[in-house]
């Protein structure tokens, strides 16, 4: 498989070139030069299949021959080690939930396919090592952190915005130690983004190998198709269309849903659910893409104004506005939305819905309404227990404290304080 870029002036890599690279040379994100549709008979067995066999089949064609079959078996057994459950909260309305993994959000699973594919990839160089630059809104950090905790010859750097993740999410990339770093950036998400984008085009930091682990990584973005292929597997008894809500901050998600859909699982819509950082409800309503500074949220991991996916999902529908709305709608909701939402699934089903679920709730029922005899699914991408601060008093109720969060509550957080990139830029080189 080559990978080209969406910038269009840089040179094809192949799978392995782009997963050490991260970006392209001309700023670009990297793109698969074809997706092929899988045959009839994968769907009409794919009840009988298991989840590694299932993703087994949806991800080597974009691996090619560049990692051998049993070593890529091994990697997907090791990254999905949880299960994803297909919740009826509703008659008609489920929730995916992707909070079953060891840092208890659906970024677990990109991050533990990439860390093991780079890990492989340098098993075969004598005193190779990569610098993996990340910069997070919330749960990437946190995923990012124990997928490659102990990863031979990888250094992991974290940005994550000030006082805007929540404090679990905070202690899940500051108390890990090792060879993870977390980099405390007076900003926001953007600024964070911004900052790891220049670094890669450094010429001064070639030597430092970066790479990225978000979502602009192909080996972190693609593996995030698998959970639609899990869920179709789930709900195919039910012989009935499905439209798929993604809470949306950078995009991936809902991309990869694509991808899956392009590869042949039958959805019939997607709808991006946004907060009030609403770049793209207002690229579908006015038909120009003018992205804005981000604003914080309850909703922070979706605290985003300028998503990086988006351009990859403008390529996949060959940037044709009217064939992509077919597929796709895009609402965005407030704050206040989002705690009344909360509540009424709480109070109607007894479910705990987080904020970035309960968003995707919300913009399902809002296009559920176009779709009556369809089944509605909703992305819940994190555990309630990661915002419990805003989930406890809206509820009223006290959460559990789930075994996967206890060892780090009493952990001292570390992380070093960044004002711009010059300070990155000088940490990366002395350290």
């Amino acid at each position: 498989m080559q990978y080209y870029s969406l910038n269009h002036n840089a040179p094809n890599v192949t799978f392995q070139e782009a997963v050490e690279q991260g970006l392209a040379s001309d700023k670009g994100l990297y793109f698969p030069g074809s997706i092929t549709r899988l045959p009839d008979s994968f769907f009409e067995n794919i009840e009988k299949m298991s989840h590694e066999e299932i993703a087994f089949e949806a991800i080597k064609q974009f691996v090619g021959d560049e990692i051998p079959e049993a070593i890529l078996k091994q990697i997907i057994a090791e990254t999905l080690c949880f299960d994803f459950p297909v919740v009826e909260i509703e008659s008609g309305v489920f929730s995916l939930e992707l909070f079953h993994g060891p840092t208890m959000a659906f970024k677990d699973v990109g991050a533990r396919f990439m860390s093991r594919c780079l890990g492989y990839f340098n098993s075969d160089k004598n005193n190779s090592y990569n610098t993996v630059l990340v910069a997070t809104s919330g749960d990437t950090g946190g995923a990012v952190a124990s997928g490659f905790l102990g990863v031979p010859s990888v250094d992991v750097v974290i940005l994550y915005p000030s006082g805007k993740v929540s404090d679990i999410q905070e202690r899940q990339l500051t108390t890990l130690g090792q060879n993870i770093t977390a980099l405390e950036v007076d900003g926001f998400f953007d600024d964070c983004q911004d900052m790891v984008k220049k670094a890669f085009l450094d010429e001064s930091l070639q030597h430092k190998n970066l790479t990225s682990a978000n979502s602009i990584n192909i080996a972190r973005w693609l593996p995030q198709m698998f959970y639609f292929f899990f869920t179709y597997k789930a709900l195919k008894k039910y012989n009935k269309p499905l439209v798929f809500s993604c809470p949306s901050g950078n995009f991936g998600n809902i991309c990869a849903g694509i991808v899956a859909k392009k590869m042949g699982v039958p959805i019939q819509h997607f709808i991006a659910a946004t907060n009030i950082n609403d770049t793209v409800p207002r690229f579908l309503k006015e038909g120009k893409y003018n992205p804005q500074s981000s604003k914080a949220t309850l909703s922070n991991a979706m605290d985003v104004g300028n998503p990086s996916n988006f351009i990859r999902i403008q390529e996949l529908y060959q940037n044709d506005l009217a064939e992509f709305k077919k597929d796709f709608s895009s609402f965005s909701f407030t704050d206040e939305e989002t705690l009344v939402a909360m509540k009424n699934i709480f109070e109607k089903s007894g479910y705990v819905a987080e904020p970035h679920g309960a968003v995707g709730y919300l913009g399902l029922k809002q296009e559920l309404q176009n779709h009556p005899e369809a089944i509605g699914i909703f992305l819940e991408t994190a555990h309630p227990i990661k915002f419990l601060d805003t989930v406890e008093p809206a509820l009223k109720i006290k959460l559990p404290i789930p075994m996967q969060i206890e060892p780090i509550l009493n952990k001292e957080k570390w992380s070093v304080s960044v004002r711009n990139y010059e300070d990155l830029k000088n940490y990366l080189i002395q350290n």
